[in-house]
């Protein structure tokens, strides 16, 4: 059993604006309330090197690997901790619905072992940290965006 935790929210864009955002991994330190420290590149197989920042909790260094990305579509990447006893899935998606809308949902499956019982602690600074995130996206696209 997994558990999921998932935001979407609108965006007055069309998919390649959020995508210029989202796959400048490198320039997230200037928006990215979640990840404000981040390195490295849109490859499959490829590392990245994160720093969390949850509410009330101390900024932590995550080592996800980048496991699928299209552009104008997604990103995703796989964490492994506590010796794979815990294993997730987060993603970006971008849902196209006009020429100057989307959807963008920021989310994590949680799995493993221990997957669902170490998230249940954690549910709401990590519900709140993909809220700030997917405002911060919608905020930072449509400032720079104009049809």
């Amino acid at each position: 059993m997994s558990v999921k935790l998932e935001h979407r929210i609108g965006v007055q864009a069309p998919p390649e604006a959020i995508w210029a955002v989202i796959a400048d991994i490198e320039g997230w330190s200037v928006w990215n309330p979640i990840y404000p420290k981040a390195q490295g590149t849109l490859r499959i197989g490829s590392p990245l090197t994160l720093e969390l920042a949850l509410e009330g909790r101390k900024p932590e260094v995550i080592k996800p690997v980048i496991l699928d990305w299209v552009p104008n579509e997604q990103i995703h990447w796989r964490l492994t901790i506590m010796g794979g006893l815990v294993r997730t899935t987060r993603y970006f998606e971008i849902e196209k619905l006009s020429d100057t809308g989307c959807i963008f949902s920021n989310g994590e499956l949680f799995d493993g072992l221990l997957g669902p019982t170490a998230v249940r602690s954690l549910q709401r600074p990590i519900r709140r940290g993909f809220a700030a995130m997917g405002e911060a996206v919608k905020a930072r696209v449509e400032a720079t965006w104009r049809p």
